[in-house]
């Protein structure tokens, strides 16, 4: 490997937009994420079904079992 070619891989802090931080390893000197597993609706259990233009209820209406 050729010397000083490689980005400095540094020890840098993640944020979350709900507030959680925690300490990993990057070359970027900070990260900012939106979304996190704390506050991830898969991994919460709190999903919520954003209905454009009656979508949802159009899936449910063909996939329900008669």
């Amino acid at each position: 490997m050729k010397p000083e070619i490689h980005p400095q891989y540094q020890t840098v802090q993640v944020h979350c937009a709900c507030g959680q931080q925690w300490e990993t390893r990057s070359t970027l000197p900070e990260i900012r994420v939106e979304i996190c597993s704390s506050c991830h609706p898969f991994f919460t259990g709190k999903q919520k079904l954003i209905d454009t233009a009656g979508k949802v209820e159009k899936f449910k209406r063909r996939y329900t079992k008669k």
